[in-house]
């Protein structure tokens, strides 16, 4: 089975990210608006019992954190992405790599961490070039705190749900 581990952020930031998404991100019904912390990456029941139990760990040993939006952004010209830029807060990255060790399951992520979340995919060059020019210009600014990260699974429609809710700090 397919799992994931990201952070939802809030609603206010959710419903505005959908805003784009419905329009310019084919997965808009298959997943909430997110910060992938691990790509996706195939488990059997056994992995994923030393996974939660490490998972657990890392939250237990993170505080809650600030998660600041502020631009839109693009992975072009390797993509046609674009996206929600965040700031890469000490917090934000110690997660990533706790959550990204060599040992864990699924290996070293593909790609370098960039905290974002996705507003538009898989457009044409033209289509990027137009999107991404016009919402340039506009002024983003969200202020949030993280208290949590799930582990998600994919269904066999492709959507994804949550497979278990871990709480940063001590007390959770």
């Amino acid at each position: 089975m397919k799992y994931g581990i990201v952070i939802f952020p809030s609603k206010q930031i959710q419903d505005f990210a959908n805003s784009y998404r419905k329009r310019y991100d084919p997965n808009y019904a298959l997943i909430t608006p997110h910060v992938t912390l691990k790509p996706s990456f195939e488990a059997t029941e056994d992995e994923l019992k030393g996974l939660t139990e490490h998972l657990q760990v890392v939250s237990q040993n993170m505080s809650p954190f600030s998660l600041h939006a502020y631009k839109f952004s693009s992975f072009s010209p390797v993509n046609n992405v674009i996206y929600l830029k965040l700031e890469a807060t000490e917090e934000l990255v110690r997660l990533y790599q706790d959550l990204n060790q060599d040992h864990i399951i699924g290996g070293v992520p593909e790609y370098p961490f960039v905290p974002h979340i996705t507003v538009g995919q898989g457009l044409s060059n033209d289509e990027h070039s137009d999107v991404f020019g016009s919402l340039q210009m506009q002024q983003v600014d969200f202020n949030e705190t993280v208290d949590r990260f799930h582990l998600l699974y994919q269904l066999e429609n492709g959507s994804w749900t949550v497979y278990e809710t871990f709480r940063l700090g001590k007390d959770c």
